[in-house]
């Protein structure tokens, strides 16, 4: 069996700056994980310096990287850079993603694009890096959505954009096992941060709430807990899609 432990282990997160990937990066780091803080924008750049204030102050070693993971060059600085600084890399995390609420008939070619960039390239080549870059015995986690096991429109490019991920789970689950490397999605349920709210009004934020235990959307404390398990004492689940969303969907 693998060494199951977070002290001392070396973890890139994408979009580890704030909300879920926030948590995620505090959360590992006060189990003595080392983290390589990745953040997209300018936008970011404070809640990233913020984010690694706090994983020093956990006693761990962490830094910020800028990065548009769309583009994988990007996604390639992102692994040489946490690689040469923490001195290899043992766990990767990406919580990177994109909501459109919107008909088909709306859509235009343009968002078609983004979301696909965002949520299925960015995603693929996150794993090819990972894969060519982590130690044996590493884990991968990818953040996908409860809306995969969900049957309604408007998503068609957020989760139609995630889809694939599973199937990019699947191959690399069977491609890196030699290696003893473990690669799961985790599939919450519509969670309680700035990302969500922007897509909806009142009456579906509602709907939204009323599909769960209590009547309540998934909060990023339900989630961060799963992460740290897949990737510590959970490393015999590869391959698979995790729905932690309350009720919301299931399949």
């Amino acid at each position: 069996m693998p060494a199951i432990g977070l002290k001392g282990r070396n973890v890139v997160i994408a979009g580890g700056a704030k909300n879920l990937g926030g948590l995620i990066s505090r959360q590992l780091a006060a189990d003595g994980a080392n983290i390589a803080v990745h953040y997209n924008s300018e936008a970011s750049r404070a809640a990233a310096e913020e984010t690694v204030a706090a994983v020093r102050a956990a006693g761990a070693e962490g830094f910020a990287i800028q990065g548009d993971l769309t583009r994988i060059a990007d996604v390639t600085r992102l692994f040489d850079t946490a690689a040469e600084r923490l001195g290899g890399i043992d766990i990767a995390i990406n919580t990177v993603g994109r909501v459109l609420k919107k008909p088909i008939l709306e859509t235009t070619e343009a968002e078609y694009d983004a979301m696909f960039a965002v949520n299925a390239k960015s995603a693929y080549f996150f794993l090819q890096e990972a894969g060519r870059r982590l130690n044996d015995n590493g884990r991968i986690v990818t953040i996908v959505t409860s809306l995969l096991a969900a049957f309604t429109g408007l998503y068609s490019t957020y989760a139609g954009a995630k889809a694939p991920v599973e199937h990019f789970t699947r191959a690399a689950a069977k491609e890196f096992a030699p290696r003893g490397i473990s690669v799961v999605n985790v599939a919450p349920g519509p969670m309680d941060t700035p990302f969500f709210y922007p897509a909806e009004d009142a009456a579906s934020i509602a709907y939204h709430k009323s599909q769960a235990i209590g009547g309540a959307l998934t909060r990023i404390e339900d989630i961060a807990p799963i992460v740290r398990f897949l990737v510590t004492e959970g490393w015999w689940i590869t391959g698979q899609t995790i729905f932690a969303n309350g009720g919301y969907t299931t399949r």
